[in-house]
């Protein structure tokens, strides 16, 4: 037979007429399953919900019906879209274009940098534009900040353009690269952004450069709407002389004719809701982790670590996109969460430290190791080649994967394991 089992004080298991011996006492105690990551189904959210609640009975109800128990340093993430949907954190493109106008009282003004988006951009677009009298959209080239490419590099490289030096006009981009559509969404940005401000009885001139200060050759104010690199731009544009700078950040960080806002973040991090709305990023998540965690407390007795995250930090190698289009990754969570990861580098070990070491020893020596090691490991070289990224950026992507984009109904994750090593 291909397994026989005995209880006694060691288990011997036939495999392919071989006999392997488990000790009862390691087999029962040792762990084999590291890190998991659950995506939990919950109600479908409204403005006015109570979020911390949804948050807290869903996870219980779901260990539950699996017959799991919540561990110390558990980790519970929820989605930033079910949080701004619960606090009904919402705009309207008439309270953007009010704000807008508010900010360009002429009317004339660049919009320099946007990304590529039909989700994330082209509300915002559409109530700039209604908020204007003429845009000069400037965008990036080859691609935007998150990745999305309006032409490839190689083609740059035939037609011999320097984007860090050519400012191309709309023309000149279509006589060199013709119709350019995204290979994912099949959509031509440059005619699409074009439609968009023009139906809004704006009129718009269209060029494409790599430096913030090219877009000051055709207007002194300015509207920035790039997201990580949104404070050197603006300083860039101030120091050349322009007399206007704003960036998203500073559409809607206060509250506009009734509006939803973030006054951290303002248009930043916002999605489309409707045809005539966005939902914006959420506000006051400290307050939202810790009612969870102080939840989760009251009723397993467990100190949960908690979350909000939003778009996961990483880069899809076929398309070249740079997921983060959210201004971080994680607008909340509690103190737990806070810093980076202190771990050594296993087969470093293996292959340096302990390299004459195989087996039960090799694995005991690597254990004694991880128990005595450091608390802070940065610069040194068992460390190297563990990823040098904030345990929240590490965690949300991990959980952006986990819940997708779509229609898997999970907007939270639940994570078992994250903080355990080798010996746990």
């Amino acid at each position: 037979m291909l397994f026989n089992f005995e209880i006694d004080n060691a288990i011997p298991v036939f495999y392919n007429g071989k006999e392997i011996l488990y000790h009862l006492e390691v087999y029962m105690k040792e762990r084999l399953i590291g890190t998991v990551s659950r995506g939990v189904r919950a109600p479908i959210i409204r403005s006015g919900d109570d979020i911390a609640e949804i948050v807290v009975d869903s996870v219980l109800a779901a260990a539950q019906s699996e017959g799991l128990a919540m561990g110390d340093r558990d980790v519970v993430a929820v989605t930033e879209a079910v949080v701004a949907r619960a606090q009904g954190n919402y705009a309207t493109v008439d309270q953007i274009a009010a704000d807008v106008r508010c900010k360009f009282p002429d009317g004339t003004f660049g919009v320099i940098f946007p990304i590529l988006s039909r989700n994330r951009f082209s509300i915002c677009l559409r109530g700039i534009a209604r908020g204007a009298k003429k845009i000069v959209l400037m965008l990036s080239y080859p691609s935007d900040e998150v990745g999305n490419a309006l032409i490839d590099i190689d083609s740059l490289d035939a037609a011999g353009i320097d984007p860090y030096k050519d400012v191309l006009t709309e023309q000149r981009f279509r006589e060199l690269f013709g119709i350019v559509k995204h290979p994912f969404t099949g959509v031509d940005y440059i005619s699409y952004y074009r439609e968009l401000i023009e139906e809004q009885g704006c009129e718009v001139e269209i060029i494409l450069a790599g430096d913030c200060r090219r877009i000051l050759d055709h207007t002194d104010s300015v509207l920035t709407c790039d997201i990580h690199t949104r404070a050197r731009s603006k300083r860039l544009l101030k120091a050349a002389g322009a007399k206007a700078v704003y960036g998203l950040d500073d559409l809607l960080s206060a509250p506009v004719d009734g509006s939803g806002f973030n006054a951290d973040y303002g248009l930043l991090g916002s999605n489309k809701a409707t045809e005539e709305t966005v939902k914006l990023f959420p506000r006051d998540c400290g307050a939202v982790v810790e009612r969870i965690a102080a939840s989760f407390k009251e009723k397993t007795g467990k100190a949960v670590e908690v979350m909000v995250y939003g778009d996961g930090a990483f880069k899809d190698p076929v398309g070249k996109i740079w997921e983060l289009a959210d201004p971080v990754v994680s607008p909340a969570y509690t103190a737990g969460l806070q810093g980076q990861p202190n771990e050594v580098k296993l087969k470093y070990l293996a292959d340096n430290n302990f390299k004459d070491l195989s087996g039960d020893e090799l694995k005991a020596a690597i254990s004694d190791y991880i128990r005595a090691k450091d608390g802070d490991l940065v610069g040194k070289m068992v460390s190297q080649g563990t990823t040098p990224r904030r345990l929240t950026d590490l965690i949300g992507s991990l959980c952006d994967l986990t819940s997708g984009p779509g229609d898997k109904g999970t907007p939270i994750v639940w994570i078992q394991g994250y903080f355990d090593n080798y010996t746990a």
